[in-house]
């Protein structure tokens, strides 16, 4: 079974290190690195064959948002935010930069591996706690509503099922289409859109700002 190679980027030594000996321990990961700032991520995620990175929000040197936005336009490193902080500033960039992920420390370790799995696999992974807030509109909510008739009837399926926090591969299993295709269909709606990944296409359809 190939293992999910992971990044840990926290200046919190403890955390760090404590995570690293969790993943480690289990045989689906491999943590490769471990940073104490986002400047560091960046290089760790330009260097090293890395799936998915775990970032902090608060760290020195560089924090988590601009680290996120440069790995996730120079990269295919999948961004999980693992923070003690649920600031609305801090959950609106992260996500509207790239990550696929904004959990909470405080959960447990399974609860941290499975999100990292989810989001290896392409799927959304947002604390209910930070839903929450989404569902309050406190993200994009100046933006220009979204026309639904600019859609053909499968994408609004795929918008849905993105909203849910399905990945592509159970998208492909619910509406009986190949991945590939379901990769299509979601770059044609960020095309139609303007937005820059799947994670605003949920956060727009949750708002009801897909109308």
């Amino acid at each position: 079974m190939q293992k999910i190679q992971v990044l840990i980027a926290d200046d919190d030594s403890l955390i760090r290190e404590g995570l690293k000996i969790i993943l480690d321990m289990d045989e689906r990961f491999h943590v490769v690195d471990t940073v104490d700032n986002g400047l560091k991520a960046i290089e760790s995620c330009k260097n090293k064959p890395i799936d998915v990175a775990l970032l902090d929000m608060r760290m020195p040197v560089m924090n988590g948002v601009e680290a996120i936005k440069y790995i996730s336009n120079s990269s295919k490193v999948k961004i999980l935010v693992l923070t003690t902080f649920d600031e609305d500033d801090y959950i609106k960039e992260a996500l509207k930069y790239g990550a696929k992920g904004y959990i909470l420390k405080n959960n447990t370790p399974d609860a941290i591996k499975n999100a990292i799995i989810s989001v290896y696999h392409g799927s959304n992974v947002i604390e209910d706690v930070i839903m929450e807030k989404l569902k309050q509109g406190f993200v994009d909510t100046d933006d220009n509503k979204i026309d639904i008739n600019k859609f053909t009837k499968r994408e609004i399926e795929v918008i849905k099922y993105i909203s849910k926090g399905l990945s592509n591969k159970e998208i492909s299993e619910k509406l009986f289409l190949s991945e590939g295709t379901v990769k299509n269909y979601i770059t044609n709606i960020l095309n139609k859109t303007e937005l820059k990944h799947r994670t605003q296409i949920a956060i727009y359809y949750i708002n009801g700002k897909i109308e």
